[in-house]
């Protein structure tokens, strides 16, 4: 039986047209199901964002809805109210005129939180709505003191004499026995070290977080938005048993430190379930720590929502739909691929097809999709997974990643036999896909009938809204990127200055930038003759695909993100 609470919410999302009375009722089923609450269920199968949600909430009770991330708050102003206060009620303030105060709240009902905080500040309360989310981050902006700093604080705790003798030189690691490492990385201050280090990465969005030991120190970074940031260098003394309490986190042998290893973490910060995939590689001066952060909610995206141009994504959507046939996306390591191939599944899981994965590692876990990881210990490679997909009835496959000739004739005779099949190259072009298919030695006339269209994307940092302004650059520069300018040209374009908001860089977040190749009769025909790339691309052109140059110049004279932006992450033609 749904109760009241959802009844409302449902029925409120179906009014605003912001689900379908089928996404409500698979949405219900599977909150019933879970025991998760159906807001949760709805964000987690992508059907909508907690910004969608919030909004119509707002607009029910008669309440502004503000996006805080586009915001500058006051740091005096939020101080107005007791840290404590603030947290319990998961409120800040965010204007103030005359004797009224602006206060942005995840419940706007909340008769309790509006009298305390009236007798505590002595203000007349006017509420507005805003995400748990955005509330949660300026709390922890306006109050909280960053992990960095406390990182940093709790390292002069740490005595090098905790850890033994270290001489700095190329076997320090040694130097620890394994009965000490146990010992260390269950104290409180190492344990507190890496979790800070975790957390402050997850605030600031990075994608992966960077220890690499050198001689005399440790240094850590961050990659923000595509870009590696040095954030700090903690003493050489803990790097062992700050690796070790990773390696323990990961389920991986702390004993062994001569050899790669691989592992992954499973955590929840600020209500949100995050995986991380953890590598050590052994380097000079010790171990070398990767760990790459998998925000699960962020697969749930849309293709709406992935930085297509509205030509570009009418086209892959109309791609997409096909019901059968082969599907690449390339990319270099890092552009986002793998997003794309997730937010196509997730169009494509409408609950009557079957829907099977093979991945290395799996990702992201989504309901409804049957997902294999590859284990080539165990012999199970992309290839003979794909052989015992076959046998499973399947609809729709995705391959991780196309790495060998064997995985790539059986995709192509799976999209040749009435399956839609999606997968991933590393080419730099969209048109570079087909001459790579041949090289691993499939068949021109098995690459033209299989083969339905191509995706290659890149991924480049949006300006920062809150310090965006409009500059002229050299006219030499606008040729580089090329573009031809006029004496009497009024075009804008647009940098970031640099602000607290995206901590100086003038950038935060990522569009993408796509080229989308359509297979037409014309292209069939080009790669039936084993024509070149360029001459396929030039036939591609003529029968109208767009090159990622071309949008990268779009999203430019659109203020989206900048020209230096897009020569980093896309070769412009006649560029150097």
């Amino acid at each position: 039986m749904i109760s009241r609470s959802k009844d409302d919410l449902g029925k409120l999302l179906v009014d605003e047209q912001l689900i379908t009375t089928r996404q409500l009722e698979k949405a219900v089923a599977q909150s019933e199901r879970t025991s998760e609450p159906l807001q949760k269920v709805l964000i987690s199968l992508g059907f909508v964002t907690e910004k969608d949600v919030v909004e119509a909430m707002g607009r029910q009770m008669g309440v502004r809805f503000v996006d805080l991330e586009a915001m500058q708050l006051d740091p005096e102003l939020a101080r107005l109210i007791p840290e404590h206060l603030a947290q319990r009620y998961k409120v800040i303030p965010v204007g103030q005129q005359d004797n009224r105060l602006t206060l942005a709240m995840v419940d706007p009902l909340n008769v309790i939180a509006l009298d305390d905080i009236r007798l505590i500040t002595g203000f007349d309360i006017d509420p507005v709505i805003a995400t748990d989310d955005s509330i949660t981050k300026a709390l922890n902006g306006q109050f909280g003191v960053t992990a960095i700093a406390e990182v940093e604080g709790t390292m002069k705790d740490i005595s090098a004499t905790d850890f033994g003798p270290m001489d700095f030189d190329d076997a320090s690691d040694e130097e620890l026995s394994l009965d000490k490492l146990k010992e260390m990385v269950d104290e409180a201050p190492i344990v507190r070290v890496v979790n800070l280090i975790i957390s402050q990465a997850i605030n600031d969005k990075a994608s992966d977080i960077h220890i690499e030991p050198e001689a005399k120190s440790v240094k850590v970074r961050y990659r923000v938005d595509g870009v590696l940031h040095e954030v700090m260098t903690p003493p050489k003394h803990i790097q062992a048993p700050m690796t070790s309490r990773i390696k323990i986190m990961a389920a991986m042998d702390i004993a062994e430190r001569r050899i790669p290893q691989d592992g992954k973490i499973h955590l929840t910060h600020d209500g949100r379930e995050y995986d991380l995939r953890v590598s050590t590689v052994p380097c000079v001066h010790g171990e070398k720590t990767v760990m790459r952060i998998l925000d699960k909610g962020s697969v749930q995206l849309g293709l709406n929502k992935l930085g297509f141009s509205n030509s570009n994504l009418t086209l892959w959507e109309s791609v997409v739909e096909k019901p059968y046939g082969m599907l690449l996306v390339t990319g270099p390591t890092g552009s986002g691929k793998s997003t794309t191939l997730y937010s196509c599944l997730n169009k494509l899981n409408k609950g009557d097809r079957n829907l099977t994965t093979v991945e290395d590692p799996v990702e992201y876990q989504i309901g409804g999709i049957n997902q294999v990881q590859t284990n080539n210990k165990a012999g199970l490679t992309f290839a003979k997974a794909l052989k015992a997909f076959l046998r499973q009835d399947p609809d729709i496959i995705m391959v991780g990643e196309i790495r060998d000739g064997e995985t790539a004739k059986i995709a192509v005779e799976a999209a040749l036999t009435g399956h839609l099949v999606l997968s991933t190259l590393h080419t730099n072009d969209a048109c570079g896909a087909i001459s790579r298919l041949v090289e691993m030695g499939v068949e021109p006339f098995l690459v033209s009938s299989a083969l339905i269209g191509v995706l290659a994307q890149r991924l480049a940092r949006n300006i920062c809204p809150n310090c965006k302004e409009s500059y002229r650059p050299p006219p030499e520069a606008i040729r580089k990127f090329g573009m031809t300018v006029y004496g009497d040209s009024d075009i804008n374009f647009f940098r970031g200055r640099g602000c607290d908001h995206c901590k100086g860089t003038g950038y935060r977040g990522r569009t993408g930038i796509h080229e989308v190749l359509q297979i037409t009769e014309r292209v069939r025909g080009m790669v039936l003759m084993r024509a070149s790339t360029a001459e396929i691309r030039q036939a591609a052109i003529e029968d109208g695909m767009r090159v990622m140059q071309d949008d990268a110049v779009a999203k430019v004279l659109e203020g989206v993100t900048s020209m230096e932006e897009c020569m980093r992450v896309v070769y412009v033609e006649g560029s150097e």
